[in-house]
């Protein structure tokens, strides 16, 4: 299994004009308190390298992380999530045109990891989000967050309950708690793969 990935922090954007072209990109959508930023430092081992907020919508810009070494063009981008965060409506109609810019026009971008929260399922917000990237034809992963909220004695009812709503087999969802490392190496091996790590054979 992949140990920490060595991410570190580019720069925050506001636009996705702004962004320069890089090797590929992988992006973490999800319901702004669904847990990227957290699911972010897990991956690298470091408890500082995104910022993470008991507020839901700390993420407010289309932050880059980079894989080492630098200037591998291999980045992993936290974007601002949808739902809940509360501010007024017209930053989070910002948030959604550029959210929706970024995904749209972005050419190098190789997947979305598509973050539901473990413990709720996916809500009337996620599955419309699923339609939508489908109908653009990009590339989903789907993760699971919180996979340490849900009792044991729940957990294979709620595992079964997520995909049939999400209508995707069993092995499309990886299951991960930022807190407890569930899932998270598992998860580091996807993202190389995903991003063509030379030492997973990729070019």
């Amino acid at each position: 299994m992949a140990g920490p990935l060595p991410l570190a922090f580019v720069r925050s954007y506001v636009d996705v004009d702004d962004l320069p072209h890089v090797n590929a990109e992988v992006a973490l959508v999800g319901r702004s308190n669904v847990g990227k930023s957290s699911l972010i430092n897990a991956l690298a081992r470091r408890k500082n390298l995104a910022r993470t907020s008991k507020t839901p919508g700390a993420t407010q810009l289309l932050n880059a992380f980079e894989l080492a070494p630098e200037g591998s063009g291999r980045w992993v981008m936290d974007l601002p999530g949808y739902g809940f965060a509360k501010v007024p409506k017209a930053e989070q109609r910002r948030w959604a045109t550029m959210l929706n810019g970024y995904i749209e026009e972005r050419e190098n971008l190789v997947s979305i990891i598509l973050l539901i929260d473990g413990a709720v399922g996916p809500t009337a917000l996620d599955l419309q989000t699923v339609e939508w990237l489908s109908s653009l034809g990009r590339p989903i992963c789907y993760v699971a967050t919180k996979a340490d909220k849900v009792r044991p004695s729940k957990s294979k009812k709620r595992r079964n309950e997520l995909i049939s709503r999400l209508n995707v087999a069993r092995s499309d969802v990886a299951w991960v708690s930022a807190d407890k490392g569930t899932g998270i190496p598992e998860l580091r091996v996807h993202i190389l793969d995903l991003l063509g790590n030379p030492k997973l054979g990729n070019s």
